[in-house]
């Protein structure tokens, strides 16, 4: 059901996106279609919406009067339409869930299935990302929903918590130093380490623990990305502190749970601010925290 002019939702994206191509991509339309309907919408308005530029498109000064006001409307009558379905009896529209690199394997297919069968009405789209990443799109209104991760227990906050994991040490496999199933984070102090860059929480953390236990932290490479850091791992280049999956690694590598002491990190859904809980959406997270995701 369309409420509001579907080419105002173009130009919210477009906006988001700051590019005309990722906008298409992201919508799966032509690039033409998308231009030809921002220009539409220039015609109607008298004014320019986007300064175009070598490296995408800015919003002018009177499309960022508009941005937030097309924004709530949009989200209004997403509410409007979302009650007007709910009345007829069954939840209908698309949900926009991220999720980590390593729930997708797991977990994607899984959700997937249980909402095309419980909610056949419902259109799900996942979109795979960084923690920090989809945190962003959260704010921005991009997502319904998103897997993120949480470094401490207090910063749950309303968020739900769907599994706890563990810290451990990553190293090439043949690596002695992984005899045992753990390893006590005082044994760590001098290791060439592969962690991310500042100012990623992780990494906040990392130099927060080793100041309190007295572990001298040494960083031999920077890589933001689990998958960077593994394969700079496995080409001898250090290790990398991460949360590990039963079976998740390649032959390549090996773990050890960090202790002594035990440190967790925390998935949590959390929901856009900037997005309208429909029955769909509610049904979605509804499903999320209810199915069993011992190994995310």
């Amino acid at each position: 059901m369309t409420i509001v002019d579907p080419r105002w939702t173009l130009f919210v994206r477009v906006a988001a996106a700051g590019s005309l191509s990722k906008a298409a991509v992201l919508l799966d339309m032509p690039q033409s279609m998308v231009s030809r309907n921002i220009a539409q919408l220039e015609s109607q308005c008298g004014e320019r919406l986007f300064h175009r530029t070598g490296r995408g498109v800015l919003l002018t000064e009177f499309g960022e009067q508009l941005l937030p006001c097309v924004s709530s409307l949009i989200a209004d009558a997403e509410g409007l339409a979302d009650d007007i379905r709910t009345r007829r009896g069954k939840p209908v529209g698309e949900v926009v869930v991220g999720m980590l690199p390593s729930a997708v394997r797991r977990f994607a297919g899984t959700l997937f299935a249980a909402v095309q069968a419980q909610m056949p009405g419902v259109r799900l789209h996942l979109i795979e990302g960084a923690s920090a990443q989809l945190e962003e799109q959260l704010q921005d209104g991009r997502l319904d929903m998103a897997l993120v991760l949480r470094e401490n227990e207090a910063s749950i906050g309303e968020a739900y918590l769907l599994a706890r994991l563990a810290l451990h040490l990553i190293g090439p496999a043949s690596d002695p130093l992984f005899a045992e199933r753990d390893i006590a984070l005082e044994r760590l102090s001098g290791l060439p380490l592969v962690v991310p860059g500042r100012p990623h929480l992780l990494r906040a953390r990392l130099d927060h623990l080793a100041a309190e236990q007295c572990v001298e932290l040494c960083v031999a490479v920077e890589a933001d990305s689990v998958q960077l850091q593994y394969e700079v791992v496995a080409a001898g280049g250090g290790y990398a502190i991460a949360s590990v999956l039963p079976g998740s690694l390649d032959q390549r590598l090996i773990s050890s749970r960090i202790i002594e002491p035990v440190l967790e990190r925390f998935v949590v859904l959390v929901e856009s601010p900037r997005r309208p809980l429909t029955r769909a959406s509610r049904e979605v997270r509804r499903l999320i925290c209810n199915l069993s995701m011992p190994s995310i």
